[in-house]
């Protein structure tokens, strides 16, 4: 059984997200929260698998309280939920230890689909998210390439990813599972955790959203279509 918390100030949305995932016959819904603050206190007291995490939040935004949680060293894994789509809440989340963005329109079976990899250690992004990500990270780095790099590198990346790495990595970024990426690749589940934890080893991160937006920050990844 999956355990989730659900944080969001406004109680009707707040009751319609854990009617849905209640529902769901392998999660449970074990605590609430209106605020960043009660958000981050139920997180260490309850340890839930997955924390669903509404971006706009009093006394605590978000974010802040997704690093909190992940700092604090828990087994809790946190995927931030809401209306908002900006590039830069995405960034502030991803950076903040976030393993997954959905938004709250996105629909049902996306949501659970969503808990159920990032319970199994996996990364969650809605595709608009994973598209949005790609643009704003590429567009940086190209900006940065046009005006050359300091210490004379020539904006070459530092990291050599190998062509099935890279593709294994593109397909974590659209959201797809292990098992996922193997059947498009026509190779293993193990396969693929191999490939990531080679990439995971190159880019100096120990899980699937780190690597996916380092990658991205490097250059490392294709543009989304």
């Amino acid at each position: 059984m999956i355990r989730v918390l659900v944080a969001d100030d406004h109680p009707v949305v707040r009751a319609g997200i854990v009617a849905l995932v209640q529902a769901a016959d392998d999660i449970e819904v074990v605590g609430q929260a209106g605020d960043g603050v009660e958000a981050v206190r139920l997180a260490l007291e309850l340890s839930p698998d997955v924390v669903l995490m509404d971006l706009r939040m009093p006394l605590l935004e978000g974010d802040e309280a997704t690093a909190q949680i992940v700092a604090s060293g828990r087994r809790s894994r946190v995927i931030v939920l809401t209306t908002y789509e900006s590039d830069d809440a995405i960034l502030r989340a991803i950076e903040a230890g976030a393993s997954g963005y959905l938004l709250k329109a996105a629909p049902e079976d996306e949501l659970l689909a969503g808990v159920r990899s990032v319970a199994r250690g996996e990364v969650a992004l809605a595709p608009s998210i994973a598209a949005l990500l790609v643009r704003r990270v590429a567009g940086a780095g190209g900006a940065a390439g046009a005006g050359g790099t300091a210490g004379g590198t020539g904006g070459a990346s530092p990291v050599a990813l190998t062509d099935r790495e890279t593709q294994v990595l593109a397909l974590v970024a659209q959201g797809r599972s292990n098992r996922e990426a193997g059947a498009e690749l026509f190779v293993s589940e193990a396969t693929v955790k191999t490939h990531l934890l080679h990439a995971f080893e190159k880019l100096g991160v120990s899980d699937r959203t780190r690597a996916v937006t380092r990658a991205m920050e490097l250059g490392l990844l294709p543009l989304a279509r």
